[in-house]
């Protein structure tokens, strides 16, 4: 399977980036403005910090611009959310309804490490500016 997808590597990541950082947008969303289905949230300056990281941070990483910042930033409220709001209720993210917390900051951290990606505004920022 590598020998064909590695062919499509940097497609691939560039639609993983581009679908969890919408994704995660959405979150912020439903923090902030109530939309997609969210309620909005009373606002607690926490809520309010999260629905910020969540909405411009996953809009970045969509866009590929600074991606790897605004992604370690979100990997970083992924691994509180999930300690503060999941962990009291057990030790596995299966039972206590965690698993969304913990494949954002791992995923998050991935995206963290590896940048923008070529298929990206960083991208196009580097190929005119090298």
């Amino acid at each position: 399977m590598e020998r064909w997808l590695g062919k499509h590597s940097e497609l691939c990541y560039a639609v993983m980036r581009i679908v969890v950082g919408l994704l995660f947008a959405c979150h912020g969303a439903q923090k902030l403005f109530g939309v997609l289905g969210g309620q909005k949230i009373p606002s607690t300056p926490l809520t309010i910090t999260a629905g910020i990281i969540e909405f411009f941070g996953g809009a970045l990483v969509a866009l590929g611009l600074l991606a790897g910042y605004a992604a370690f930033v979100a990997c970083g409220e992924m691994a509180a959310a999930y300690f503060r709001s999941h962990a009291p209720g057990g030790f596995w993210p299966i039972l206590n309804q965690g698993e969304p917390a913990v494949l954002y900051c791992f995923i998050f951290l991935y995206l963290a490490s590896k940048g923008s990606g070529r298929i990206s505004i960083d991208g196009l920022i580097r190929k005119r500016h090298p």
